[in-house]
């Protein structure tokens, strides 16, 4: 009983966001713009060099995670294995 209430609180709430949001009309000049300011300034200041590197160092430490957790559960298994 509680947890159907809670779901539709939850779900009742949810369209509630959904109603929320505003409506922008777009353009013609929007379909034209093909520039993105924020990635422009970057560039300009060479910080998009920083970027790029912060996401990169972060998706190669995700990798060498996910290496060593693969590495480990083989060997648990491994050993789960061997006494069976």
């Amino acid at each position: 009983m509680i947890k159907r209430a809670f779901t539709s609180l939850l779900l009742l709430l949810t369209s509630f966001l959904v109603f929320a949001q505003e409506k922008i009309d777009i353009g013609e000049a929007d379909y034209a713009n093909q520039q993105v300011e924020m990635a422009d300034a970057f560039r300009a200041d060479g910080k998009i060099y920083v970027v790029v590197a912060v996401i990169l160092v972060i998706l190669i430490g995700l990798l060498i995670y996910l290496f060593l957790i693969d590495r480990k559960v083989t060997r648990i298994e491994n050993q789960i294995g061997n006494q069976q």
